[in-house]
């Protein structure tokens, strides 16, 4: 494998392979949008990667088996599947050998093979390995004994080996020859001059040897002579990799292009034997590696960096169905084998972990395998009893000591020691001051602020980092106020749920959103984004661009957050929850690799750093909207976004709005200049090493930010080696909205903005004089926002200018000669250019502050994220039919206004700066911000199941006919049955009452909908089984009917789906305008995660309900109302919904369509009676059952 082509980030482990190539990977996924992203040592730890006992495996098709971590951080540089026994070998770019046994990939040996180089080819023999690195060879034995040791010319720079028999090796790299060596003697026996130098990567047949030269050439030469028989001249660029079988010889490589080299997708495919090129084989990922898998046909693997593997035939055409993805921990792959039964393949990342992917449970890496020896097992006495090392509280008592007179190593003498107790920790002040004493017994709630039972014990106090600063211990507040918040205002504190035994439904949300814009709620897991969901949201052009996306995926980001966008359009301050877009950003790999998952333990611990995971995320979700809007072409049902005015044939919207391209120059010492093209959505923060107090304008930092000049260690082509050089980056186009993650990780940038924030203020104070006021208590009113007609401009009071550094608007501009000049922006400026100039020079933009996120520190467990988010015309217009701007703080579901200057004030004792947007001035009119609702009508009609064993003859619905589709104010029956993902955490108090600290976590596991009118009535049209790939701990079948089985594909006779797919009809349903009947729809929607306006719902439970009495159940209503005996075991969701129905007819008999409350109130009444008496329960008579009519008389409709 050629490793010239690979990501030139990791130039550190591997030194390049020739003087010509100078690679710029494909921009089709852009890697580059992920620059200067880390794998936080806290977020993924490597180490305790989980392996996977089993897993399932389709014979024939390839799947991961299991994933091992080699050597953490540090890139694999070569795998190789031992020919001779069952193991699989791995080399890293730090000189390490680590070999696995089997399938299972047990460690069997690490050892250390070159203490420099990285290993860049490795070769089994009978008794031992060869190792290959850049000027030396070294044959070991299999446990890690060294044969020999042979070393190479220093000048050798070698990079590949190929065993021509038993005893003789071929020996290529970058210099103008291949050595011979004979294996018995260690010695060079033949020198072979080649014309083109370069060889990376050799191969064999019958007929010829292959060579493969950097030059991107393939030279076929004899086997006795090794001269030159044929020469292919492949790629324009340089060759990555080739492989032969047969008389085919498939390659892959670079070509050349204006700004460099790039990724050709085209497969170069010759016929060995008429010695030409047949036609080229177009691929679908950017190939890195081939490999033939000959198994039943010629098929060949192409891989890419990013994990994309494509099967295919040589001679056919690729099908973009035949690709599966392998999941990097790292951004790269590195190394790819195939062992010799062709049953198993192995790819080593940029992380230091290898996966195994095989095609079958048990496989085999070759047809005929030794038995490999391993080490003896210790002879212990076997009168001594086991010990059992991974048992922490196993009495090492039960080996006895011998007996004996002499001094034990652990017998230290008096004057070498003294006693020193560990005093037991204080008791936190928290629990003492809540503490409620019942006679001598205190209780107290958990605080939750270290793990339960463990306390950690300090030998020493060592420095706190920045994020876990301690706060003042006494607070003069008082036991009224929490003594760790008295910094912190009381707005910006973490809000939570208080749950009662009714849940949510008598919390009082008004008390925190008095607007009608909606708050989300932060219970579920990984809910620490919702700040920058808002964010997203109130940008115009996102909001509308992502509600215009619908596309096939299951688990797409994009239309997860446009179904969410969406709930928040229909909201009126109700606050909304995004547990779908979670649930699909769980399954998100590059999410989970990244860090970005949080377990609840973590969450509640504080274990992440907030501010580095939110910064991680808001560069991780650009990129992922920016991938999933690339998709244009969408089937007929899901099509809809492609007719939006925002897609163009080039990038994605999102890369319209957000990205930007670069230019990096690097500058070696002899003159050499290397000139490469990028594109990245957001920039981060640098800034100068200038402890001396000196004032910089955050424009400033900005611009050395975006045109960012370091000094670094890399390959230049001029002086082939590595030379310090100076590498810079520049911009070519400015974006239409600039994002910024501040990077204030520690107390060093920390001090850094608090020092400019106290330079400015004395500025300010220097500029104003004596026009400053003491407090904030002037005309707030008559404030206007900029650019409005009547502005009127107030000195700000002496508190707004406190902790400010921020500009609220800045200025960019392009020069002629490709730089770019920023410069803080004032009001002052607008009212001197007026707010139309910088429209009119070419060039220059003006951004103005959209919106903040910080990061809000205090004694509790990793604090907490708000926003402040300028929210603008169109969005009040909408809310409100106001228009004008306003500046929110957005802290979950509280929603409060504030004053603009609130938005850019950071005291860094607490409030952290994290996430910065600027949006382009006027940025709405560059767009169509028309929203085309993308889902149509054929959601409804029939699908197929993801159910294998599914029958027609288990069909328990008709789908809806062409001429039967729901028409505005229809009545449909709906009814959903619900699975736990996660138990409720509860506490008792001190009183004996229960408190709910975090409600149970509940999924949809089956939605119904039965038709309300028509000739079919009560008949289904949706009963759809919801697949769930998450972890259910309670099927809840006494009350759902659900049993374990239902919601697995694999075993299933339901009819099941993906839980996109029915929401889209349910969404398709409510944007009709049909009515829902059902009982209890308000949890209903809620577990879906769907916004129903109220004039659509028609609940029973609210039908047939007193004010200020019990709810009463559906059961008791059938009963008493329909004389129905219904859930007798089980519920069943159609007879529920079928139920509801009957139930909201016989509720318009009894008030005369609503005429008469007064005789409906009487009939309440006889009810609430009659339950009293019954004590609410539905008498069984002995021998009768609950009637099953209902389910004959569907079953005698699906027969006709």
């Amino acid at each position: 494998m050629n490793f010239e082509g690979l990501d030139p980030g990791l130039a550190e482990y591997a030194p390049a392979m020739h003087s010509t190539l100078d690679p710029v990977l494909d921009a089709h996924l852009n890697p580059s949008l992920l620059q200067n992203v880390e794998l936080d040592a806290e977020g993924v730890a490597l180490e305790t990667l989980p392996v996977q006992e089993s897993m399932h495996i389709m014979e024939g098709v390839y799947s991961e088996l299991h994933s091992v971590v080699a050597e953490v951080g540090v890139p694999v540089s070569v795998s190789h599947f031992d020919l001779h026994e069952e193991m699989l070998w791995v080399g890293s770019h730090g000189g390490h050998a680590t070999s696995f046994f089997g399938p299972a990939l047990e460690r069997y040996s690490s050892f250390q093979v070159n203490g420099s180089d990285d290993i860049r080819q490795i070769q089994s023999l009978e008794n031992g390995i060869l190792f290959l690195t850049k000027n030396n060879l070294k044959y070991m034995a299999r446990g890690g004994l060294i044969i020999f040791d042979y070393l190479l010319d220093e000048s050798e720079d070698m990079h590949s080996l190929l065993l021509t028999d038993s005893s003789t090796l071929l020996i290529g790299g970058l210099q103008s020859h291949i050595l011979e060596m004979d294996l018995n003697t260690v010695q060079e026996t033949q020198k072979y001059a080649v014309e083109t130098p370069g060889v990376t990567v050799m191969r064999q047949t019958n007929r010829f040897f292959f060579c493969g030269h950097t030059s991107g050439k393939i030279s076929l030469r004899d086997l006795r002579t090794f001269k030159v028989e044929h020469e292919f001249d492949a790629f324009s660029g340089s060759l990555s990799d080739f492989d032969v079988h047969g008389n085919l010889l498939a390659a892959c490589g670079f070509s050349s292009r204006l700004t460099g080299l790039a990724c050709d997708r085209f497969l170069k495919v010759y016929d060995l034997r008429m010695m030409r090129a047949i036609t080229p084989l177009q691929v679908h990922v950017d190939p890195a590696f081939l490999r033939f898998i000959p198994t039943y046909t010629s098929r060949l693997a192409i891989i890419s960096q990013s994990g994309q593997c494509q099967f295919c035939e040589p001679t056919g055409l690729a099908n973009p169905a035949d690709i599966f993805h392998v999941n990097p921990v790292g951004p790269l792959l590195m190394t790819v084998d195939v062992s010799a039964s062709k049953q198993a393949l192995a790819f080593g990342d940029s992380e230091g972990c290898v996966h195994l992917w095989t095609d079958s449970p048990e496989p085999s890496f070759n047809p005929y395998s030794r038995e490999t020896e391993f080490a003896l097992p210790c002879l212990v006495d076997s009168s001594l009893p086991p010990l059992d090392w991974s048992q922490d509280l196993l009495p090492l008592s039960l080996i006895p000591v011998p007996l004996t007179t002499d001094t034990l190593l652990s017998d230290w003498p008096a004057a070498n020691s003294a006693p020193a107790p560990r005093r037991a920790p204080p008791v936190d002040a928290e629990i003492l001051r809540t503490m409620k004493k019942v006679g001598f017994i205190g209780y107290a709630p958990n605080p939750r602020t270290r793990l339960r039972n463990q306390i950690p014990y300090r030998l020493k106090e060592s420095d706190s980092e920045f994020d876990n600063f301690s706060q003042v211990t006494e607070s003069p507040i008082g036991r009224e106020e929490e003594p760790h918040l008295h910094m912190v205002s009381k707005k910006y504190r973490k809000v939570t749920i208080k749950y009662s035994k009714l849940g949510l439904e008598d919390f009082d949300f008004k008390h925190y959103n008095k607007t009608l814009f909606a708050g989300l709620e932060p219970h579920i897991p990984n809910a620490y984004c919702n700040c920058m969901i808002q964010v997203l949201y109130f940008l115009e052009p996102v909001r509308c661009l992502i509600q215009n996306h619908l596309c096939q995926k299951e688990f797409c980001l994009a239309c997860e957050l446009g179904f969410l966008f969406h709930m928040l359009d229909l909201s009126r301050g109700d606050p909304c929850q995004g547990s779908n877009f979670l649930r699909a950003f769980r399954t998100i790999p590059e999410a989970s690799a990244l860090g970005l998952i949080l377990a609840d333990s973590d969450e509640a611990s504080g274990k992440g750093n907030l501010a580095r995971l939110i910064q991680r995320w808001n560069r991780f979700i650009l990129t992922q909207l920016h991938q999933d809007m690339q998709e244009l072409e969408v089937p007929q049902a899901y099509r809809g976004a492609g007719g939006s005015s925002f897609c163009s044939s080039g990038d994605s919207v999102i890369g319209q709005l957000f990205s930007c391209e670069m230019e990096n120059c690097s500058l070696c010492r002899c003159g050499s200049e290397t000139v490469r093209s990028s594109s990245t959505l957001l920039f981060t923060l640098s800034y100068p090493e200038d402890k001396s107090g000196k004032n910089y304008d955050f424009a400033q930092v900005l611009k050395r930010s975006i045109c960012l000049e370091q000094n670094t260690q890399a390959w230049c082509d001029n002086c082939e080696k590595y030379q310090p050089t100076i590498q810079t980056r520049n911009i070519r186009h400015l974006p239409d909205i600039l994002v910024i993650n501040c990077e204030v990780n520690s107390s060093k940038e920390a001090d850094f903005w608090r020092v400019q924030a106290e330079v400015a203020f004395k500025m300010a104070i220097k500029k104003h004089g004596g026009e400053l006021s003491k407090s904030k208590e002037f005309a707030l009113a008559d404030r206007r926002e900029v650019g409005s007609p009547e502005g009127v401009l107030l000195c700000p009071s002496i508190e707004e200018l406190k902790n400010v550094w921020l500009p609220f608007s800045i200025r960019m501009k392009m020069t002629k000669n490709k730089g770019l000049d920023v410069c803080n922006w004032t009001d002052g400026d607008d009212m001197q250019w007026g707010p139309a100039r910088a429209e009119e020079e070419h060039g220059v933009c003006v951004y103005d502050l959209m919106a903040t996120v910080v990061h809000i520190l205090d004694s509790r467990p990793g604090g907490s994220l708000v926003a402040h988010i300028k929210v603008g015309e169109t969005y009040h217009q909408r809310k409100e039919g106001v228009t004008h701007q306003q500046w929110y703080l957005f802290n979950d579901f509280l929603i409060e206004p504030i004053d603009k200057h609130e938005a850019v004030q950071f005291d860094m004792n607490w409030k952290v700066p994290a996430i910065l947007y600027y949006v382009k001035r006027n940025l709405n009119s560059r767009y169509n911000l028309n929203i085309k609702n993308p889902i149509e009508a054929s959601v409804l009609l029939a699908e197929a199941s993801l159910a294998r064993k599914q029958r027609k003859t288990h069909t328990t619905f008709i789908p809806l006919m062409l001429n039967e589709m729901p028409q505005v104010g229809d009545l449909v029956g709906l009814d959903a049955e619900f699975v736990t993902l996660n138990e409720e955490e509860a506490e008792l108090r001190s009183d004996g009452t229960k408190s709910t600290i975090k409600p149970s976590h509940m999924s949809v596991a089956r939605i119904t909908c039965v038709r309300g009118q028509g000739p079919n009535e009560g008949i289904p049209f949706i009963d759809d089984y919801i697949s769930t790939q998450e972890q259910v701990v309670d099927y809840l079948t006494q009350y759902s009917g659900i049993k374990p089985g239902d919601l697995d594909a694999k075993i299933s006779s339901k009819h099941l789906t993906t839980l996109k797919s029915t929401y889209l009809k349910l969404r398709f349903l409510i944007d009709i305008g049909v009515k829902f009947v059902g009982h209890g729809l308000q949890k209903d929607f809620r577990v879906i995660n769907l916004m129903v306006p109220k004039d659509q719902v028609l609940d029973t439970v609210y039908l047939f309900h007193m004010p200020r009495k019990r709810m009463i159940s559906l059961r008791f209503l059938a009963w008493y109302f329909l004389d129905l005996k219904i859930q007798g075991e089980t519920h069943d969701s159609i007879e529920d919904a079928r139920t509801a129905l009957q139930l909201y007819r016989k509720y318009l008999e009894l008030s005369k369509n609503g005429t008469e409350p007064e005789s409906f109130h009487k009939v309440l009444k006889a009810l609430y009676e009659k339950g009293r008496k019954m004590d609410w329960k539905v008498p069984e008579p002995e021998g009768q059952t609950s009637p099953k009519n209902a389910a004959a008389v569907f079953s005698s409709v699906l027969a006709l």
